[in-house]
């Protein structure tokens, strides 16, 4: 079952749901807290570097993963992804093939994440990486899995969406929290804060303020030319953690953004998705444009969805960290695998 963001859960003050659903987050943080506190079990033999978040949602975890990537090959290393592969059938450990393995199998983000590196799926870590220890690549980045104490991480930054925060601050189902702020807080390295247009969440400075360690920020921009634009009338679907962010990324490189659609993180589009779809840029003499994400998860085995794929369009993101803020992230990333070569 995929649980979705209630909206109450980033109200300033907690609601009574959130109050009346506090004995079972206190359970939920118990268990996860006494989860996080075990020692890690296996110490891989390439440093493993984990990008995640506090939260349940998506945060902007894979294209900072993607910008990890990026400037590990820049310094001539050769990165790997590993990740759970959630929304897929596999378990694992297996690696992913662009070519043939759909979301169905191997969930979106490692269908993506695999177009910039080998990308290994497991839902056992350790195994995936001793997967990933018999193959050519020289560090390993997870995608998520900064709550899993199954493998040793050398650097564990976590990402968090600038203009939700840690919402309510409560531990899930009350509040986003995966386990207690405090307990996640003594695991981390660093924190990206990725800001939208609005302000930050007062959850965000609270966490600028308190946090000991390095606080950098960044934003999500669009990765190529997007004068394929034009002049269009835009219709643009999402089925991601904030779709909104994709939304007012779109919408503020082209004035012709004329409609919306939402659907649930992770969707599995039918075929009623895509007629509908279709018919309503249709009537509106209207382009199609969708995240990268949500393009990997549309499969191709109905010709309505294979259609839909076809004309769909995509807006690649990529990261962009304000000021000396890219220095102090590639800074962390030196001494972490520095660090491991040494030992």
């Amino acid at each position: 079952m995929r649980l979705e963001s209630p909206k109450w859960w980033y109200d300033k003050d907690k609601t009574p749901v959130a109050n009346a659903l506090s004995p079972l987050s206190w359970i939920w943080g118990a268990i996860a807290g006494a989860r996080m506190s075990s020692p890690s079990k296996h110490q891989s033999q390439l440093p493993v570097l984990c990008i995640g978040n506090f939260t349940m949602g998506g945060a902007g975890k894979t294209p900072t993963a993607i910008f990890v990537a990026n400037y590990l090959k820049s310094m001539g290393e050769q990165p790997a992804f590993l990740s759970r592969g959630y929304g897929g059938e596999l378990k694992g450990p297996h690696l992913v093939n662009v070519e043939r393995d759909t979301a169905a199998r191997v969930g979106d983000e490692p269908l993506l994440l695999a177009r910039h590196a080998p990308t290994v799926i497991a839902r056992d870590r350790v195994e995936g990486a001793k997967m990933l220890e018999d193959s050519s690549a020289t560090v390993i980045i997870m995608d998520d899995g900064f709550q899993n104490t199954s493998l040793h991480k050398d650097l564990a930054a976590v990402v968090i969406d600038g203009e939700v925060g840690i919402g309510n601050g409560m531990v899930a189902p009350a509040g986003p929290l995966r386990a207690p702020i405090e307990q996640q807080l003594t695991m981390c390295d660093a924190l990206i804060i990725l800001r939208g247009n609005g302000p930050d969440h007062e959850s965000v400075r609270n966490l600028r303020k308190s946090f000991q360690g390095p606080v950098m920020s960044a934003q999500i921009v669009p990765d190529d030319d997007t004068a394929w634009l034009g002049a269009a009338k835009v219709i643009a679907f999402a089925g991601i953690g904030r779709p909104e962010k994709f939304f007012q990324t779109l919408g503020a490189i082209t004035p012709g953004l004329i409609d919306t659609v939402t659907f649930p993180d992770h969707h599995n589009f039918t075929e009623k998705d895509a007629r509908d779809l279709m018919a309503r840029a249709f009537a509106e003499d209207a382009i199609l444009v969708t995240t990268e994400k949500d393009w990997a998860r549309v499969p191709t085995d109905i010709e309505a969805l294979n259609e839909l794929k076809e004309q769909a369009h995509t807006l690649p993101i990529r990261l962009e960290f304000d000021g000396t803020d890219e220095t102090a992230l590639a800074k962390l990333i030196d001494i972490a695998l520095s660090t491991r070569k040494h030992h």
